[in-house]
């Protein structure tokens, strides 16, 4: 599902990745672990093709995004990776279904289909009663649900998620945790999880731990 060999990332003089390799199976959920600044969510962000590497290449299914330009990146983004962030970020001003739909209409679904698939995905997050509800109105827990349910609503190949039950409690974090076990399981979902929360990591296939913008153990790749 995903290959990356050899990547290389600069800020200026500062070394972010150092030659990363890793590979991720279609349906496996995979944490990334480590301290801060040892290169977790820059890793996340260059398999998101939200950033460029300097160097190495990163295949996603079949595709080569290193090679892909701007406008290909934004289009293949869109289609095949789907984002949870820590804070859910949600437009404010929209309602959970409108939420939902917008990387559908981006796609270029109709209207009447990304209603759909986005009402069909809030139901399965038991979020029905909540569809024309605004951020302001739900809980941290909802408003997550909904960031997942936005992620899977163009039928991604992998999800990529950055600290996403940071900012919940005990509850909600573990309602999270079980719902991307129960995706893989429904939907064979692949996962990429940056994480620091340790009973997350362990529920996961495998850990990849970072360390100075290199991958340690690699016999665990």
């Amino acid at each position: 599902m995903i290959q990356g060999e050899n990547i290389h990332k600069y800020f200026g003089d500062l070394h972010v990745l150092q030659g990363v390799d890793l590979h991720v199976k279609e349906g496996e959920i995979v944490s990334i672990v480590g301290p801060s600044g040892a290169g977790k969510t820059t890793l996340l962000q260059l398999l998101g093709t939200l950033d460029k590497a300097n160097a190495g290449t990163i295949r996603i299914g079949e595709v080569d995004v290193s090679r892909l330009k701007e406008k290909e990146l934004a289009d293949f983004r869109n289609k095949h990776i789907g984002f949870v962030f820590q804070f859910h970020q949600l437009l404010p001003e929209f309602t959970a279904v409108e939420n939902v739909m917008i990387p559908a209409l981006i796609a270029g679904k109709s209207r009447k289909i990304a209603k759909k698939r986005a009402e069909e995905i809030l139901a399965y997050l038991n979020l029905t009663d909540r569809l024309h509800h605004k951020p302001s109105q739900m809980s941290g827990g909802e408003n997550q649900r909904v960031a997942v349910a936005r992620a899977l609503v163009n039928h991604p190949n992998v999800i990529l998620a950055d600290e996403p039950s940071g900012s919940l409690d005990t509850k909600h974090k573990e309602e999270l945790h079980q719902l991307f076990f129960d995706l893989r399981e429904k939907f064979n979902q692949t996962f990429v999880i940056v994480t620091h929360d340790v009973s997350l990591s362990k529920l996961t296939d495998r850990v990849i731990e970072m360390q100075d913008g290199k991958i340690l153990l690699p016999h665990n790749l």
